[in-house]
């Protein structure tokens, strides 16, 4: 509705409220289109077209023989209920203390992306084509090894003959699952679990990450630019995670890979307008300093206090070496730990994610337990919470709804059992970089600049700018993003400028 008024030259002002972002804080697992609400909270029904002239065929009637009455036998009502719903909300968001993550943060966002989206951002559509190019090539070279490697040729996308491939042919896991259509499991799960028994699956993980690179974003991306404006306008979504954070589509930014250097090709086509740089600010391990605030543990905080290398003083004090004497194995080790544990990782998960014995791995995680004894407390605290209240809440009051959380089914209660974990300190990230995206946007405007945020992607925002502003841009971004909140560590972001995305970050 923001963008449909802007586009007619109609500056919204005043407070807004959105029933459907009001609803996602009520009920973040739910449904919250206005159908949905309409019916379960003022008892309208939607009706479907073959409810009034019947299924396709024979006998269906015209809409010529549908009275307007039973179309809309509400229609006096109808016009009215997004204001039954917002009466409806206050209350409850009253009621349920989210009224300051709603009015302070969620409904001065709305305007924030809205902007972004208006917005857009360049690509550079020739070095698409020139990076389509180089896959495709690549894509054919990787397929000509998977069949020199399986000893015979067969269709890499069926997931059926990938299957026959790898279990019955070349017997790579004798104790393969298969689905309930009868056919081999050859998920990317399944196959990275299998990467270290033959080199076929290591290149058949390759081919599908080449494809799905070409057709989802070095390929779609030219089909998605708006001839109007020239440019990519993505959808930011704010009302889909259950954890708060924001997702996008049209294109999913989210999902653009950045470990391997053909993942990165695609930031290198996102480009600033013309005589512009792009700056990039990063919130560097938001979420260990966020568990390192939530647990209060003290090793863990005087790490960052001191500025130290997280993963390195991890590794060195669950190896007792000294700091310097950590070896680029340990450190991985210790990185895998600490981004695994706070996802509620299992011996068997961490085992199988380093290539490690579970003896290994178990030593790996009670040793990282007994280098931050609060942090295994407050795990299990969270859970404790959620057990008693069906919820957890993030430092800003949001709630993530558990009603698993006390199932009888040990698989279902272990996967909210791994929410009560994770949940406040994904949450509460998301609530920081929404906060800083509100008062960068603000200070923007109040000091005059030009710039303008284009793009958010995980911890990450990106501003266009003119060369002479990117000193101040930077002096903003670092001041409202370090200082969104004051925990017991520094929040603190890396920065960078250039004529790319990718140069950027």
């Amino acid at each position: 509705d923001y963008i449909m008024m802007r586009r007619y030259g109609l500056q919204p002002a005043g407070r807004f409220f959105d029933t459907m972002v009001a609803h996602y804080l009520l009920q973040p697992e739910q449904r919250h289109n206005m159908d949905y609400l309409a019916e379960i909270y003022l008892g309208y029904k939607t009706i479907h077209i073959e409810e009034l002239i019947g299924p396709k065929g024979k006998g269906q009637r015209s809409m010529r023989d549908v009275s307007p009455e039973s179309v809309c036998p509400y229609a006096a009502e109808d016009a009215d209920i997004t204001l039954q719903l917002k009466k409806r909300f206050e209350q409850e968001l009253k009621k349920e203390g989210l009224e300051t993550l709603f009015y302070t943060i969620e409904m001065p966002l709305v305007r924030v992306l809205a902007e972004m989206e208006i917005g857009g951002v360049r690509i550079d559509t020739e070095a698409l084509r020139r990076s389509s190019a180089i896959l495709t090539e690549k894509l054919a070279g990787t397929e000509q090894e998977i069949y020199t490697l399986a000893g015979v040729p067969f269709n890499i996308s069926s997931a059926r003959q990938v299957g026959e491939i790898l279990f019955e042919r070349l017997k790579i896991d004798e104790k393969a699952r298969k689905t309930k259509t009868g056919q081999y499991s050859t998920t990317e799960e399944v196959l990275e679990k299998l990467r270290y028994r033959h080199p076929i699956v290591d290149k058949i993980l390759e081919y599908r990450g080449l494809r799905k690179l070409l057709s989802t974003y070095i390929d779609a991306l030219p089909e998605l630019i708006n001839p109007s404006t020239g440019k990519i306008h993505t959808s930011f979504n704010q009302t889909i995670t259950a954890t708060g954070r924001l997702s996008s589509s049209n294109p999913n930014l989210q999902n653009i890979p950045i470990r391997d250097d053909e993942g990165r090709e695609i930031r290198r086509a996102f480009i600033p307008e013309e005589g512009e740089l792009f700056f990039s600010a990063d919130y560097s391990q938001i979420e260990l300093r966020i568990m390192a605030h939530l647990s209060g543990d003290p090793a863990m905080t005087e790490a960052f206090v001191s500025g130290q290398d997280i993963h390195a003083a991890t590794a060195a004090k669950i190896y007792k070496v000294n700091i310097d004497e950590v070896s680029k194995e340990m450190r991985r080790k210790a990185k895998t730990a600490n981004f695994g544990i706070i996802y509620g990782i299992s011996t068997f998960g961490l085992a199988e994610r380093l290539n490690i014995p579970r003896s290994e791995a178990k030593q790996l995680i009670d040793g990282y337990f007994d280098t931050f004894p609060q942090v295994k407390a407050y795990m299990e605290q969270s859970i404790e919470t959620a057990r008693q209240k069906g919820y957890v809440e993030t430092l800003n009051g949001r709630k993530r709804m558990l009603p698993d959380i006390n199932s009888h089914n040990s698989v279902v209660r272990g996967y909210a059992e791994r929410n009560a974990i994770n949940a406040p300190i994904q949450g509460s990230a998301a609530d920081i970089i929404k906060i800083a995206m509100v008062r960068i946007f603000e200070r923007f405007e109040k000091e005059g600049l030009q710039a303008k945020m284009i793009l958010q992607v995980h911890d990450e925002l990106i501003v266009e700018a003119p060369e002479e502003e990117i000193d101040e841009v930077k002096r903003i971004l670092k001041e409202e993003m370090e200082n969104v909140v004051h925990y017991s560590v520094p929040l603190t972001t890396e920065v960078g400028v250039g004529k790319t995305w990718l140069e950027a970050h």
